[in-house]
């Protein structure tokens, strides 16, 4: 992706309460940055990565990064979590699990998504083209 035109990013704590307080900055940012027509679907998007993060890449006192970036003809959500070893792989949930879709639905949403290594943890992207009417 070419140098971001809007970026945004927060740190959030291993808890429960990270994943709605991710999710609601995303879609704020989104509408703020002119595309409201996507708020929905970032919000999903940070939701299912940062539940992810925090169910099977979080370490206690190690926080979540949840990175947002509009540029070019993207807008991008990243989040970074501490462990590497735990890559993201979907799966068939059966109907009477509660987990299991989350990737399913970020592959549905996004217009690519994937994961990429670092030092220490790995970060976990969507990509949302951008909604030409704003």
């Amino acid at each position: 992706m070419l140098e971001p035109i809007r970026y945004d990013v927060r740190n959030y704590p291993p808890r429960q309460d990270s994943v709605p307080a991710a999710r609601r900055r995303a879609a704020w940012l989104a509408v703020a940055w002119g595309q409201p027509g996507l708020a929905p679907d970032v919000a999903l998007l940070t939701s299912e990565l940062t539940t992810n993060a925090l169910l099977h890449g979080s370490v206690r006192d190690r926080y979540l990064r949840v990175e947002v970036e509009l540029g070019g003809a993207v807008l991008r959500i990243a989040v970074t979590d501490p462990k590497g070893e735990r890559r993201p792989e979907p799966r068939a949930a059966r109907d009477d699990e509660q987990y299991g879709r989350g990737l399913h639905i970020v592959s549905l949403l996004s217009q690519r998504w994937g994961a990429s290594d670092r030092v220490v943890g790995k970060t976990v992207w969507a990509e949302l083209a951008l909604d030409a009417s704003g």
